[in-house]
């Protein structure tokens, strides 16, 4: 680092400007494909009735968080459109494209994507209320600090992405260490991984694993989120102390923080939050990409103010919103070391200085909501059959996909009904639009029993799921074992 500007982090700016953007086109492709069916004027939770309560309501008006959709009527066409808006600024960024010009073209385009994906996830209600939503938000709104490539990377800018790191690390950490028990026991890993909320491909192996290595992962997990992240730090004392030594730790705290979320990938799909993770913690890695010895941009040579290689309106810019970050980072400090500590909360409209943190318990038990239909007359001779999910377990004998960083909402969703006290609302639309055979909610499943053609009755039954042990899949090739547990509702049927 060399004062105003970060020099030796070049390649880390390279891989947040086009990891965040390629992040921003998964978000708009997941929302595209999704929010429709969801949240459009047809869906479960219709987007138009939220707003039209803020539009009438002193209250809606107080809670709803900036969005487009505020000032322009809210249509599925328009939501269409804002998405391959998104879609299309985001690919130019991961393709370079906006980096070659002066620093405020890439820094409009990362605003776009900031205020339209804002515009979406403010009016998205729970399917959009997942932590890697802000998150994606606030590494948006950062990134559209980081310049260009004609320039070094702002140290202030850079700085900022450390302590962003921090909080996420450190509060996941401490969320941990305060809430359930099986975190301080070393227990949790014997069961998160066959209870998360989505298995991926290798969790069954994972979770059949000795339990002194599931041990062993829950230290490792302690060490790198509550030790390691203080050493992101470590590379400032380069302003002051010569010599690689201070760059090298910081490295070193990166790659730990990548490696444990290479693990979590590997072994589930939580959307992009592994991924945005690995992005981030890569800026702390101290890599040049220098320039010819004494050569000078070409769009800032003969500029009237350089400073440190930095036009000097950049260097404002960057000041700017290091000290806007100075002030709104009080409330997210005080939270990470609070008693009550918050989990994925905003203490301001724009989602910046965001506190985060995941999995403060760990389930012991794994409850699936089944959905059922039959087109039988009665529905207590009838033969049901089962609507299969893409991502969530259904088939006992299908082996977990990898779908992360796509982001499939209403599996999600489906697997925090068993954690409630009711049934949510949206999940009652839902049987609906299967009684209807709705088609772009058919979409949204992996297999329709009966397509495209409308049941006659439909039910939601629970059952217990565990992974099957290796002499179990010996003998019946079985990756679950499921036993039924109770009627959650239903039969339920059309009026005719």
């Amino acid at each position: 680092m060399d004062g105003f500007a970060a020099v030796d982090f070049e390649f880390a700016r390279q891989v947040l400007q086009r990891g965040i953007a390629a992040l921003f086109v998964v978000a708009f492709i997941s929302t595209l494909n999704q929010f429709r069916p969801l949240l459009g004027e047809h869906g479960l939770l219709p987007a138009p009735e939220l707003l039209e309560w803020a539009h009438t309501s002193k209250r809606g008006r107080r809670l709803l968080r900036p969005t487009l959709f505020r000032y322009v009527r809210y249509t599925d066409r328009r939501l269409v459109v804002l998405s391959g808006v998104g879609i299309a600024v985001g690919a130019a960024l991961v393709a370079g494209i906006p980096q070659l010009a002066p620093p405020w073209v890439p820094m409009v385009c990362f605003l776009v994507l900031w205020l339209g994906y804002m515009s979406v996830t403010s009016i998205g209600q729970t399917f959009y209320g997942f932590g890697w939503e802000m998150l994606l938000l606030e590494a948006g709104f950062l990134a559209a600090f980081l310049g260009s490539d004609d320039q070094p990377p702002s140290t202030v800018v850079v700085v900022l992405f450390w302590w962003l790191v921090f909080r996420l690390e450190f509060g996941a950490g401490m969320i941990k260490i305060r809430g359930g028990r099986e975190w301080r026991d070393l227990t949790a890993l014997m069961y998160h991984h066959e209870t998360q909320p989505m298995p991926g491909p290798l969790s069954r192996q994972a979770h059949l694993l000795p339990r002194w290595f599931h041990r062993g992962e829950v230290l490792g997990n302690h060490f790198a989120q509550l030790v390691v992240p203080w050493f992101l730090f470590v590379p400032l004392l380069g302003l002051v102390v010569p010599g690689p030594v201070p760059a090298i730790i910081g490295a070193v705290a990166a790659a730990v923080v990548i490696a444990t979320q290479v693990w979590l990938v590997v072994t589930g799909n939580f959307a992009w939050l592994n991924w945005m993770t690995i992005v981030l913690a890569f800026s702390a890695i101290g890599l040049p990409l220098r320039q010819a010895e004494g050569s000078v941009p070409a769009s800032v040579e003969g500029a009237p103010s350089i400073v440190d290689g930095i036009p000097l309106y950049w260097v404002v810019v960057t000041s700017a919103v290091g000290a806007l970050y100075l002030v709104l980072s009080w409330w997210p400090l005080q939270n990470l070391f609070a008693r009550r500590q918050l989990m994925n909360a905003a203490f301001n409209r724009w989602q910046l200085a965001n506190a985060y943190g995941a999995f403060g318990t760990v389930t012991k038990e794994r409850i699936e909501i089944v959905v059922e239909g039959t087109m039988d007359e009665d529905p207590d001779a009838a033969t049901w059959r089962e609507y299969s999910f893409k991502g969530k377990p259904g088939d006992v004998r299908r082996v977990p996909r990898q779908f992360a960083p796509y982001h499939l909402r209403l599996d999600w969703l489906m697997w925090f009904l068993p954690l409630g006290r009711s049934l949510e609302d949206w999940f009652t639309a839902f049987l609906v639009r299967l009684l209807e055979a709705d088609a772009p909610t058919l979409r949204l499943l992996a297999h329709d029993p009966f397509e495209g053609q409308r049941p006659r009755w439909v039910r939601a039954v629970s059952y217990r799921y565990r992974f099957s042990t290796r002499a179990e899949f010996r003998t019946s090739h079985a990756r679950w074992v499921r036993d039924r547990r109770r009627a959650v509702m239903g039969p339920v049927a059309l009026r005719r």
